[in-house]
């Protein structure tokens, strides 16, 4: 066989697999199952979106389904310097831009809704003093104007200032629709501030929000319950870690996925947890996602260091139907191109995630002109 005819089965082998088929998400059809994972890369300006972040989106269009870096829904989530919110008109009209720059190269976008609580800084909220469940500094890193600083301690959220928080989630999912996404996803994974009542390490409410697993969870599951009163539930999506970083392990988890079962959500997004050589390490069993897909039978999102051949596996046994991915987006734009016809993928450079700017964000080349260039 000769080598330009071996080179076509492989691409036709990588173009039938089990990532690059169709997906119906709800009321969405997917060309892929190739997702674009939520990724903070502080390109905007004073809390607003940029052009610049359209063009990146929109780049990366070809995804089965792009889900935005988390976006503050108030001026008490925010949680880092130049990351976007969507609690302004101003900032509304910068998203329908990019949902319009996405939409037009025939892409599907999911607004990632986040409030960061604790792991945040006074610097960042006008002086004021972040907010958690209970008083416990999660000793993180957060990113200011200069430069990353460690996190305080939080006040403690009210009775009534949690029911605020659900107001400011629903109000933030109705501005994103206004904004023309394609759905919410709820950040309920990490250190931030759904997370951290879900964590036994850092609940320590004596409430109705704290306590036993159910408590914990109330507040997460109101939020989506408010959503849902503006999006279909078919629309929203959401995040959770059954390890979170730093702070332990959670247990609220098995009861909201679940609750999501009846809820009927366009998606579950599951990241698996890292060894300290940032392995995957399989969390609860054996297999993370084995053991969520017993509990909800819905449409699961695996994330959490997969590469096109875990992908595909994972997919194939069924135990997710969906895979996400972070860092090869960022200097792969045209990842699902690489996936089907076989190239390497780019490198990208961790220098700059965060610096602002067109560089190390919008100039990353597709395969085709990376190799030209290098060839030339």
């Amino acid at each position: 066989m000769s080598v330009k005819s071996k080179a076509l089965l492989n691409t036709v082998a990588h173009s039938t697999a089990a990532i690059l088929t169709p997906l119906q998400l709800g009321a969405l059809e997917l060309p892929n199952r190739v997702v674009m994972s939520p990724m903070t890369r502080a390109r905007s300006t004073r809390g607003v979106p940029t052009p610049l972040e359209a063009q990146y989106y929109s780049q990366r269009a070809s995804a089965g389904l792009i889900i935005t870096g988390g976006i503050y829904i108030s001026e008490q989530a925010v949680g880092a310097v130049n990351v976007p919110g969507i609690y302004t008109e101003e900032q509304v009209e910068s998203w329908r831009q990019i949902t319009e720059a996405v939409h037009s190269a025939g892409g599907r976008i999911f607004a990632q809704l986040s409030h960061s609580g604790s792991v945040s800084h006074p610097s960042l909220l006008n002086e004021q003093t972040p907010v958690a469940p209970s008083l416990l500094n999660p000793r993180q890193k957060v990113l200011t104007e200069k430069g990353f600083v460690d996190t305080v301690e939080p006040r403690v959220l009210t009775m009534a200032e949690i029911q605020s928080v659900i107001t400011d989630y629903k109000a933030a999912a109705a501005n994103a629709k206004d904004a023309g996404f394609d759905g919410v996803e709820v950040h309920s994974a990490n250190i931030y501030l759904l997370p951290q009542f879900l964590s036994t390490s850092t609940n320590q409410r004596q409430d109705a929000y704290g306590g036993s697993p159910e408590n914990r969870a109330r507040v997460v599951l109101e939020v989506l319950t408010a959503i849902g009163s503006v999006w279909d539930n078919d629309r929203i999506g959401i995040k959770l870690s059954p390890a979170i970083s730093g702070i332990g392990t959670y247990t609220a988890a098995d009861y909201i996925v679940e609750w999501l079962s009846g809820f009927g959500p366009a998606y579950l997004h599951l990241r698996r947890g890292f060894d300290t050589n940032g392995n995957p390490t399989e969390m609860l069993r054996e297999h993370t996602f084995d053991h969520f897909r017993e509990l909800f039978k819905g449409t699961l999102i695996g994330n959490g260091g997969f590469d096109l051949a875990t992908a595909n596996a994972h997919i194939e046994r069924g135990n997710i139907d969906l895979v996400s991915f972070a860092r090869h987006f960022i200097s792969n734009p045209d990842l699902v191109s690489r996936f089907r016809e076989n190239h390497a993928l780019a490198s990208s450079d961790p220098a700059t995630y965060y610096t602002g700017g067109p560089k190390g964000y919008i100039d990353y080349p597709p395969a085709e002109s990376a190799l030209i260039t290098k060839h030339a």
